[in-house]
């Protein structure tokens, strides 16, 4: 049990998902009188009478999202609770799991960073100049992500330092591309940085009375967007200091095909960048495209804040389906479904403005934030009432050694 929590915690397993299936596994083997507290840097499990209880605290770390491995390790919970394996040769699973390498190879997963940039740029109203450097520095930052992984200091202030050295290469690519809008090519290069998922996240468990951990989950992605903020004042300056100031100028239009071909695109790199399993990687991109089309006709009937919630609906109902059609998670789907709709891009604009004492536009841009964030939720708690998450049958199983 321990070495599961832990592990699920490491690949970015919220904490009432997190919670619910320990206690699920717990129950089938047996393990009554169990209590687990999970939050971002600890968990907490408890078994045993409160009179005899004995209790662990794991201290962990939070980890990247890597849909492959919480697929695996969650079908494994399954087959150690329905008895198929026992606990002993669960745990070996989970090693031989932990210990896989990761299904893409450090190439694709640039390659993803790049294109994923690239096709949020679209998003964001970006033309052709816009796409081509924030693909570009899409691509530095993939690169610099590799390196940073092998260099524990530099993963420390990593969203700050990258925020720091693309908004100095945006100054630079701008004097050779030609006018563009600085702004919207740095913000889509620096899109995988966004805290979006993290706050949708921490207003979740805010939701769901998981107080502790949401706050802290809400601190972290707070402290992250002005991190970002400030590499990116800091290396502007820089740039300027550098390659003199750009010549303005607004983003471009661009033709209806490229916001066809941007969302299959988006979701494909983003399947890549979270590590899911290939064979989920086109019902992922089916996810995406239905959240995009879902959130286009909500905005249109109910405004761009209230319409992601009938975005987040219909990505949660599907992602449902499918988790019991297919037999496989549902944050599998989900997750990289709703990726194109977390606000972490209009997070930045609010503490951009901030930044630069335009108070005003900032509060009301963390207000357009914190509405579009509770929207987003509110969809995927309605979808959990709708379509509630299936339920084992069999019968517990012994607890083998």
């Amino acid at each position: 049990m321990l070495k599961l929590a832990r592990a699920l915690h490491s690949y970015g397993y919220s904490a009432p998902r997190l919670e619910g299936i320990l206690g699920a596994t717990a129950d089938r083997l047996g393990l009554y009188g169990h209590r687990f507290f999970s939050m971002p840097t600890q968990i907490m499990a408890a078994f045993g009478p409160e009179s005899r209880q004995y209790t662990h605290l794991l201290r962990v770390e939070p980890g990247e999202v890597n849909l492959a491995k919480l697929a695996a390790l969650e079908q494994v919970s399954l087959d150690v609770a329905h008895g198929r394996v026992s606990p002993r040769e669960g745990m070996a699973q989970i090693q031989r799991i932990v210990a896989a390498p990761t299904p893409y190879s450090p190439a694709l997963v640039t390659l993803a960073f790049g294109v994923l940039s690239g096709a949020v740029c679209q998003f964001l109203g970006g033309g052709w100049h816009e796409i081509i450097v924030a693909t570009v520095l899409g691509l530095g930052l993939g690169l610099f992500a590799l390196y940073a992984e092998r260099h524990a200091r530099i993963s420390r202030v990593f969203e700050s330092l990258a925020a720091f050295l693309l908004s100095t290469a945006a100054i630079g690519l701008a004097r050779f591309v030609g006018p563009l809008s600085v702004f919207v090519a740095t913000l889509a290069g620096l899109i995988v940085l966004m805290p979006g998922l993290l706050l949708t996240t921490a207003i979740t468990e805010l939701a769901t009375r998981h107080l502790a951990s949401g706050t802290l989950r809400l601190s972290s992605a707070f402290m992250t967007l002005l991190g970002i903020v400030f590499g990116v004042a800091l290396g502007t300056k820089l740039g300027v200091a550098l390659f003199g100031a750009p010549i303005a100028q607004s983003a471009g239009t661009l033709p209806g095909w490229a916001a066809i071909v941007a969302v299959p695109l988006a979701s494909a790199s983003s399947a890549v960048i979270l590590r899911a399993d290939p064979r989920d990687a086109p019902w992922i991109v089916a996810a995406g495209a239905l959240g995009v089309v879902a959130g286009r006709i909500g905005a249109t009937h109910l405004g761009l804040e209230l319409g992601m919630f009938v975005a987040a609906l219909g990505v949660a109902l599907a992602s449902s389906a499918y988790e019991r059609w297919r037999q496989r998670p549902a944050p599998v789907v989900l997750v990289p479904g709703i990726l194109l709709l977390v606000p972490g891009s209009i997070g930045y604009r609010s503490m951009a403005s901030l930044m630069e004492r335009d108070t005003v536009s900032g509060i009301a841009t963390a207000f357009t934030m914190i509405l579009t964030a509770v929207s987003l939720v509110a969809g995927l708690l309605i979808a959990g009432v709708l379509v509630p998450e299936p339920t084992p049958t069999a019968t517990p199983a012994p607890l083998t050694p």
